[in-house]
């Protein structure tokens, strides 16, 4: 049978549907249900939509203040929660006075009990004018719905024309309280269609190139963003906006000039480059940077669109001189290691053939917290026979999978990682990072680095307990 019952479900029979064995003899479309709620009884590790859209689309646009409507838990859950750097440079050549804006500041309306029954639209509106007064020099304002904002009604939007009105700034309402969907996914897709339908269009940048594309779905975590930025400097390719990573507000807004947008992670922003090509006719391409195959075949592929080939051969044997021989040491050390991945979305379609190909790994299980179909049918053709996929596994689920399949190291997120530890398995970050970048050529020979340094540390022989595995 394809799907699999874990032992520790047996109370929760549902839990079947969402746990798959790869076979090659089973039909194509056997794959986990996903996208769905949660299974009630389940520990999730899931996030929720307002996490989809602050905690990832939002929360790397670096002159922007966020103002999170909301008793203060949501506030700070909001705050510094990715590693999103920034720089301070600007599209017209100005500086933005504080550097990383969008980490080291966040503001709330620390909603009470009475707020709840006499709604907070007048808090939030005193909360946005007492935030611009603190820091002027933002460019504007994000403000967000929460569960509590959401079940007492209050109309953001209202107060967003208003106070915006006011203010004589952009004041960006994004309506995806906690509850919208059953993953973060709807956070995405609610921020995705917000800011195209308030911004793009509505300015023109400083200067266009014939050569001009948006990086959508690119968030610079562990300045993932500055290593493609370099790669298309060098092809002689302008980043005209990025879609968030180091991004400015302005820069959303002329996102309908470019002449090609890139679209990097492929969940969380496809959302915007198709309604881009609908509405602008600026055609998009999905493209794949982790990995040494990917990051060749992708780059080429950009080079050809272009009609310049041989600048991006350029680049990729520059880059390949410089790591090779370091990742073949790397490839030697982790070959036949077992590993887990367990990201949120598409690193787990991603990474498993790089991983295997490029550093001799196995991957013997991967997960995810809110994939879709289309990503576990892209899932299920890139991993070996009897891999496991799960989706949403719950944290019963991931003793079992320690136990039974065995990974000398998880790649996963910071709530997983420390459970792993006290199951004596080495845990690195995927979603924040270790030592990153981990995005293109060099950042992969990272991500092989610290996957090596983390198997190898003699402290997993000095456990004072037994191992699980």
């Amino acid at each position: 049978m394809p799907f699999k019952l874990f032992e520790v479900d047996r109370e929760i029979p549902d839990r079947e549907k969402h746990i798959y064995v790869k076979s090659s003899s089973d039909p194509e479309g056997d794959i986990p249900l996903c996208n769905t709620k949660t299974i009630p009884g389940c520990m999730t590790e899931r996030g929720c939509a307002f996490a989809g859209a602050k905690g990832v689309i939002t929360g790397a646009i670096k002159d922007a203040l966020h103002v999170i409507h909301s008793p203060v838990g949501c506030t700070a859950y909001g705050y510094g929660t990715k590693r999103y750097p920034t720089s301070q440079d600007m599209p017209d050549g100005s500086r933005f006075p504080i550097e990383n804006f969008n980490l080291k500041y966040i503001t709330g309306t620390d909603l009470k009990e009475s707020d709840v029954v006499f709604g907070g639209m007048d808090k939030l509106k005193r909360c946005i004018i007492e935030a611009v007064k603190e820091f002027p020099e933002a460019n504007a304002v994000y403000i967000y719905a929460t569960c509590t904002t959401g079940l007492i009604g209050d109309d953001m939007d209202a107060v967003a024309r208003e106070v915006s009105n006011e203010i004589g700034k952009d004041v960006v309402s994004i309506n995806a309280p906690g509850f919208a969907g059953p993953t973060q996914s709807k956070g995405h897709q609610v921020a995705n269609h917000t800011l195209f339908e308030t911004l793009v269009g509505t300015a023109e940048p400083p200067e266009t190139t014939g050569y001009d594309v948006n990086l959508i779905g690119e968030y610079n975590i562990d300045g993932d963003l500055w290593v493609l930025k370099k790669y298309f400097e060098e092809m002689g390719i302008n980043v005209l906006s990025t879609f968030t990573g180091d991004c400015c507000h302005d820069e959303i807004k002329w996102m309908h000039r470019a002449r090609l947008s890139l679209v990097r992670c492929q969940r969380s922003a496809t959302y915007i480059a198709r309604l881009l090509e609908e509405k602008y006719n600026v055609p998009y391409m999905k493209v794949d940077f982790f990995g040494i195959r990917y990051c060749r075949e992708n780059l080429m592929a950009i080079g050809d669109y272009f009609g310049i080939p041989e600048r991006a051969e350029k680049v990729i044997n520059d880059r390949l001189e410089k790591i090779e021989p370091e990742l073949e040491y790397l490839k030697e050390k982790l070959r036949g290691k077992k590993v887990w991945v367990f990201s949120g979305g598409p690193k787990n379609w991603h990474l498993p053939e790089p991983l295997e190909e490029e550093l001799g790994m196995e991957v013997v299980a991967v997960s995810t917290m809110f994939e879709h179909e289309d990503g576990y049918e892209k899932i299920k053709k890139r991993v070996r026979e009897e891999t496991v996929i799960v989706d949403d596994p719950n944290s019963l689920e991931m003793e079992e999978i320690i136990e039974n399949y065995k990974p000398d190291i998880i790649l996963s997120g910071i709530k997983e990682k420390y459970l792993a530890h006290k199951l004596g398995v080495p845990c690195i970050l995927i979603h924040s990072y270790e030592n990153g970048p981990y995005i293109g050529f060099e950042g992969f020979l990272n991500l092989a680095r610290d996957i090596h340094a983390s198997i190898y540390n003699p402290v997993w022989e000095m456990l004072e307990f037994e191992k699980v595995v």
